[in-house]
């Protein structure tokens, strides 16, 4: 039997536990060492877990023998930490977003690169049953020519933290842009194949948390509010991104509006189209012997998505496949974030450079 991936995980609030969990649920990797600044977070879950080794800087776990780290930190510390893990010989699975900004995130590239280490993005979308048959119909052909791309999640009231670190921009990075976004964009493209965007054209608008005293909601993730924080965020994003000539993506995301919640990226093909991450049955229209046709393929509903990533990335640091998801890929992501939010500071169309 193959020994164990040595694995330990950097920041262990919410997310941090669901990787420890996913890496308990593949079998073939053992969580050795845990860091958090959380003293007490931290001994609750080392007792959890099982697990021995515990830190409270991780440049003291990274010294450890763990040959592969979880990044789980705030947004903020996301390239500190990538780079400082990479630059020790450690592999990365890497939290979204990939970090602040593309400057960023074209950091921690460069030093897997250096360092020879694998650098896979949590972009745990993707590992949906449904996303992953569409992705394999788009490369068969199934869907023709992508010729554009939707993009909708709305939240009604779903600010999270209103005043912590979610709401505060020098922590967060932004939004609802940069907090969900991220994964819809991600999926947009992986779909699609279109990884070279050309021009963005984007308005941002912070209607609803700003005014944080009236702000009415029926519940809260990472609450209760703190009135005294800061919100420097938007609430809200819409736009157009142009990929050439190839395809267009349009985008609506947003924390809180007056409408209803609804959540889904479409892609449209000359020869099929479909809808994901709706929460509806996976149903492709298509045409079949001349006559209109709907496809609803059945999956496995008890899979998990956190741990069918967390098991590519054990395979991809063992070198039998490529990250799930690649550090040129969340490049990109993080090149449309950076300029929708350009393009709404400016007022105009944003070109980007391919």
């Amino acid at each position: 039997m193959a020994r164990k991936l040595q694995v330990g995980v950097i920041g262990v609030g919410a997310i941090g536990a669901v990787h420890m969990r996913s890496y308990q649920a593949a079998g073939n990797a053992k969580v050795t060492a845990i860091c958090d600044v959380d003293k007490d977070l931290l001994q609750a879950r080392a007792k959890e877990f099982s697990v021995e080794n515990c830190f409270t800087d991780y440049r003291k776990l990274l010294a450890s023998d763990v040959e592969a780290v979880s990044v789980c930190v705030g947004n903020a510390l996301h390239a500190e930490v990538a780079t400082a893990a990479l630059r020790a010989g450690k592999h990365i699975l890497l939290e979204k977003p990939m970090a602040m900004n593309a400057t960023q995130a074209k950091r921690i590239a460069a030093a897997g690169v250096k360092a020879k280490k694998v650098v896979q993005i949590g972009m745990c979308q993707r590992q949906r049953p449904e996303t992953q048959l569409l992705r394999e119909w788009v490369k068969a052909g199934r869907f023709g020519e992508i010729y554009h791309i939707g993009c909708c999640l709305h939240r009604r009231r779903g600010i999270p933290g209103l005043g912590g670190w979610f709401t505060t921009k020098a922590a967060s990075g932004g939004g609802p842009l940069i907090d969900l976004g991220v994964h819809w964009f991600d999926i947009a493209m992986w779909l699609s194949d279109q990884w070279q965007p050309t021009a963005v054209s984007a308005m941002t608008y912070a209607k609803f948390g700003s005014d944080m005293k009236n702000y009415t909601y029926v519940n809260m993730w990472a609450g209760p509010p703190k009135l005294k924080g800061t919100f420097d965020v938007e609430d809200y994003a819409t736009g157009l991104v142009r990929f050439g000539n190839k395809a267009t993506m349009t985008f609506d995301i947003c924390w809180a509006a007056n409408t209803a919640d609804k959540a889904y990226v479409e892609i449209l093909g000359d020869k099929g189209g479909a809808r994901v991450l709706d929460g509806k049955p996976l149903t492709i229209y298509t045409e079949h012997h001349g006559k209109l046709a709907d496809i609803q393929p059945k999956f496995n509903e008890k899979e998990n998505r956190f741990e069918v990533q967390a098991a590519k990335f054990i395979q991809a640091c063992r070198g039998k496949c490529p990250p799930a998801a690649t550090a040129e890929q969340g490049i990109a992501v993080m090149k449309v974030i950076d300029a929708i939010y350009a393009s709404s500071a400016q007022g105009k169309e944003v070109k980007l450079k391919v």
